[in-house]
């Protein structure tokens, strides 16, 4: 039964520390621009000048 009472608010903390950083990324605008980041990995780089092909 003491278990419980230090596991209930270290998850319940764990869970209030996910939820800011959720909100703080939310803030940040970590999630703006998803489509944009998913054609990022399709456009091919040029490369180092004087490389051939």
């Amino acid at each position: 039964m003491t278990g419980l009472a230090f596991l209930i608010p270290i998850a319940l903390g764990m869970g209030l520390m996910g939820l800011a950083a959720f909100f703080w990324s939310m803030k940040d605008g970590q999630y703006e621009d998803l489509d944009g980041a998913a054609a990022r990995i399709l456009i091919e780089d040029e490369g180092p000048e004087g490389d051939a092909p």
